[in-house]
């Protein structure tokens, strides 16, 4: 069964939402009717919930014995910003 729901949202939010929608071939009810789904879909989130695509990622790199990330990184942002 559809309800109808009223929503005080900013003018310009709500016009580039319009054109999402437009780009998308779909409505923004149908945005917003996912988006309240997923979020309320297992109900509230943990801080340290991985989302699905970083979850397939894990495993599929290995680090060589006694890499420091800490020490690579430190690096990688000194050649960058020094």
């Amino acid at each position: 069964m559809k309800t109808k729901l009223t929503l005080t949202i900013e003018a310009s939010v709500i016009e580039r939402a319009r054109h999402y929608a437009r780009q998308q071939g779909r409505s923004l009810s149908d945005i917003v009717e996912n988006y309240l789904l997923v979020i309320t879909r297992d109900g509230p989130k943990s801080g340290k919930d991985i989302a699905p695509i970083t979850k397939s990622l894990k495993g599929s790199f290995k680090a060589p014995a006694g890499f420091d990330y800490k020490k690579d990184l430190t690096k990688g942002l000194s050649d960058k910003y020094l």
